[in-house]
């Protein structure tokens, strides 16, 4: 299976604690006008780490139901637990997702061969596409181009999304897998272009979250080998890239999608409301960016 283009990684609306079901639907129609090539329920933009089972389950059930096939959705799924990663999984295979995300697992800092077993063991359970998600900044591990290599040997792996910024990394993911032995995702809006100039296939993006035509028109130009266009659009987002990540993802990025008027900018504790100061940040580059504020 090839994951490919601009896919948006999805904030998970909330409205009075609960999952704001409307919304979420609202969203994804309006992702899918922009041209969005796939959507991702529950990752970290989409407040993943506290959402329940039961919670995670609605999510990506509400937007594969909406979504009806007319684009991807790759459901998060991770768990630094093995076996509810592997729970997570069942349930997006039951759902009827294209694909899991699956990050490494966090905290417990596992060694690589440990790493290596924890998606070897997904994929003997469950027999469904997994891409590998590595954040080493969110997890305090780091999933190595010869681990990865080891696993799409072993058939447990379609993809990965590299969100560590870091080119050479890419450079060596070729190197060890080849150019098609699975599909390469950015995790980094700010290297989208160099990212696919050096064999990625795509992005999963959070800006993609209030600019999906512009991040759809990045990749286009990159993936057409227009990289002088590709430059012009990269440089244009960079100040609103920077102001996603002001303070903790998803907080300014739900912001943003507030000021859009397209959901609430609600978050769920430990994650505080963005301040006033970075509030007014956000607005600015999007003003500046030329989006139409509510």
């Amino acid at each position: 299976m090839r994951l490919e283009g601009s896919m948006v990684a999805i904030v998970t609306p909330l409205k009075g604690g609960a999952v704001d079901q409307k919304s979420l639907r609202e969203l994804c129609e309006w992702q899918l006008a922009e041209g969005t090539d796939g959507i991702i329920p529950c990752g970290t933009t989409g407040e993943s780490a506290t959402l329940t089972a039961a919670e995670r389950f609605l999510v990506v059930k509400t937007v594969v139901e909406q979504v009806r096939g007319r684009a991807l959705v790759i459901a998060g799924a991770g768990s630094n637990a093995t076996h509810e990663a592997i729970d997570g999984v069942k349930a997006a295979r039951e759902l009827k997702a294209d694909a899991a995300l699956v990050v490494t697992p966090y905290y417990n800092k596992p060694t690589q061969q440990g790493l290596f077993l924890h998606y070897q063991a997904i994929q003997a359970a469950t027999g469904f596409p997994v891409v590998a998600y590595n954040v080493p900044s969110r997890t305090a591990v780091d999933l190595l181009p010869e681990t990865v290599a080891r696993l799409v040997e072993a058939g447990a792996i379609c993809g990965i999304k590299e969100a560590t910024a870091n080119l050479d990394r890419q450079v060596q993911l070729v190197e060890l897998c080849g150019a098609d032995a699975l599909s390469y995702l950015s995790g980094d809006d700010f290297t989208v272009l160099p990212y696919i100039a050096c064999g990625g296939h795509g992005v999963i993006s959070v800006v993609a979250n209030i600019a999906p035509r512009a991040m759809k028109a990045l990749v286009v130009a990159c993936r057409t080998g227009d990289f002088a266009t590709a430059l012009k659009l990269q440089v244009a987002m960079a100040e609103l890239n920077r102001m996603m990540f002001v303070e903790t993802n998803p907080g300014p990025v739900k912001a943003g999608v507030a000021l859009l008027g397209k959901a609430g900018p609600e978050l769920r504790l430990p994650l505080a409301p963005v301040s006033e100061a970075s509030l007014g940040k956000v607005r600015e580059a999007m003003k500046k960016f030329g989006l139409a504020l509510a």
